[in-house]
């Protein structure tokens, strides 16, 4: 669990917090209120407060959540209108389990009540140990590895480390350089290849015949759905700031997420299904490794590669047919790029934690590709 960032203010209504949360779905969160009692959990995030006043949940709280700053905004009433909390600003004095400002013994007596061991493990601590959230400096931040939209994002998985594992391949995208990464990327495939699954899909290839039949629906060009037109209207329209490599990274990272989408479009014929994340992140040297490829052909070359070792579907035929379905995509124009993209989003919208990904690349990428010429 990661604590949050956050600070208290009040007013003679009512107590205030802000909640850095960055990175998490706002869809998603539990709130507690109960007296001087008050829990907080968007995943991975989990804020306890013992409060020096107390507070109510009677219908008059009320929430903001502002997307770019990752700020949640919460007004909670106070039992008593008028009251004055003294202390908010003594963050880990708040932060400390009730009960826990009292001295612990340094002896427990731990041989009782080991009938209900097994149950207790099953129950979530709500009395786990929390620290106050410390910003990085500046100079902090520049000595760590870029990655993201552009290269422009930092620091993000310093705090995301239970997710990290079912998010990206690589250990320490922090403290790993670009040419470490492609070093363990390409150790990685050339283990996970197997001779076996390759030459069995390579002669038992009924499946793949009938793969490659499918037509997608970027063949007929569809209008946007009323779905992705209330999605466009959630992001924030901003501009990106990016130099002559940076920009030509981006352009080949975006090839890269569409191979690897047009791929999954065609194992599944379309129907998205529980393994289409990790396809599409699987495949994708950019969003699994956080690769930054220098030619179209480098981004070729990992595609092929991962398409080999890790699907379920392994023929270079769909390496084929996905490169001409990307393609096909770009031919078509920024529209049918776009409904690719937020076809992506909406993918890793829906899955924990693949999400983190739209907020590293693809959100970005849904906004730069409406204006870039």
């Amino acid at each position: 669990m990661i604590t949050p960032a956050f600070d208290l203010s009040q007013d003679p209504e009512y107590l205030i917090l802000n909640i850095r949360v960055p990175y998490t779905r706002t869809s998603e969160f539990d709130l507690y209120i109960d007296g001087t009692d008050f829990k907080f959990y968007a995943k991975p995030y989990f804020l306890r407060l013992t409060l020096p006043g107390r507070i109510v949940e009677d219908g008059r709280e009320k929430a903001k959540f502002d997307i770019d700053k990752g700020l949640f905004t919460l007004w909670v009433p106070k039992e008593t209108a008028g009251e004055h909390f003294e202390g908010l600003q003594m963050l880990t004095s708040l932060l400390a389990p009730k009960g826990s400002r009292s001295a612990k013994p340094l002896v427990e007596d731990v041989s009782t009540g080991n009938e209900n061991c097994e149950e207790d493990e099953e129950e979530f601590d709500w009395q786990v140990e929390q620290e106050v959230y410390m910003e990085s400096s500046e100079e902090e931040l520049r000595s760590l590895q870029k990655y993201g939209f552009g290269n422009q994002r930092s620091g993000v998985f310093a705090r995301l480390q239970e997710e990290l594992s079912d998010v990206i391949d690589i250990k320490n995208p922090e403290g790993t350089t670009a040419a470490e990464r492609r070093q363990a990327r390409l150790e990685a495939e050339s283990s996970a290849f197997s001779p076996d699954h390759y030459l069995a899909d390579l002669f038992e290839d009924d499946e793949i015949q009938r793969l490659l039949k499918f037509r997608p629906w970027w063949k007929q060009l569809s209008t946007s759905t009323e779905e992705e037109g209330e999605q466009l209207r959630k992001f924030t329209n901003c501009s990106y700031l990016l130099d002559k490599a940076s920009r030509r990274q981006a352009w080949l990272s975006l090839i890269d997420i569409l191979l690897a989408y047009c791929y999954e479009v065609r194992s599944t014929e379309g129907e998205h299904n529980v393994e289409s994340p990790w396809t599409i992140r699987k495949l994708s040297g950019t969003l699994c490794w956080l690769e930054t490829y220098s030619s179209l052909i480098e981004v070729l070359v990992s595609f092929g590669r991962r398409v080999l070792c890790y699907p379920l579907y392994r023929h270079f035929t769909l390496v084929s047919a996905a490169v001409r379905d990307t393609i096909k995509i770009l031919q078509s124009g920024r529209a049918c790029v776009l409904k690719c993209l937020l076809n992506i989003h909406k993918v890793f919208r829906e899955n924990d934690p693949a999400y983190i990904l739209n907020d590293l690349y693809i959100t970005d990428y849904c906004i730069w590709i409406q204006k870039v010429k």
